[in-house]
């Protein structure tokens, strides 16, 4: 069995007026991401790392913002074409460990719905999908609440 590993991070910068989108779910909060798409960096993280782990390059070179077919785009349905772009090539996901890094809101009551949302688009069980979530401790942009950054690690295999 062929297995690869890819490793992908996001960032975009917290702004009143945008609706939060993390995981494929909108949460509750006074401000949201800023993007040309709906700025889900947790999709955006790991749609880099499936791509990665593929060696087809990147979201950008997938679906890059300079494209106005993306403006406004919800990330499930990015998430959704980068599996099949996988696919294509013969990959499926194995697993997902991601790790989101905001002061506020707090994320971990969200992270079940998140799991949820994210299973049936790449295929795979919830139990396959770990999601976490951290602070760092007011240091930094995060820290500032100037934005949200997520990362993620992924397990794709050969079918």
């Amino acid at each position: 069995m062929k297995i690869r590993v890819g490793m992908g991070y996001d960032v975009h910068k917290l702004v009143p007026g945008r609706a939060l989108w993390l995981g494929g779910i909108k949460i509750e909060h006074d401000l949201g991401l800023l993007g040309h798409s709906d700025a889900d960096v947790l999709i955006h993280a790991i749609c880099d790392a499936l791509l990665g782990a593929a060696n087809l390059r990147d979201i950008g070179y997938h679906f890059p913002d300079t494209d106005p077919a993306y403006k406004g785009a919800d990330s499930k349905v990015l998430l959704a074409q980068t599996i099949n772009i996988l696919k294509a090539e013969g990959w499926q996901v194995g697993n997902i460990d991601a790790t989101i890094c905001a002061e506020r809101p707090k994320i971990n009551p969200h992270v079940q719905a998140m799991k949820e949302c994210l299973s049936p688009i790449m295929h795979i069980s919830t139990n396959d999908i770990s999601i976490k979530a951290t602070t760092t401790e007011k240091l930094g942009f995060t820290g500032r609440e100037e934005g949200i950054s997520a990362y993620a690690v992924v397990l794709i295999e050969k079918v």
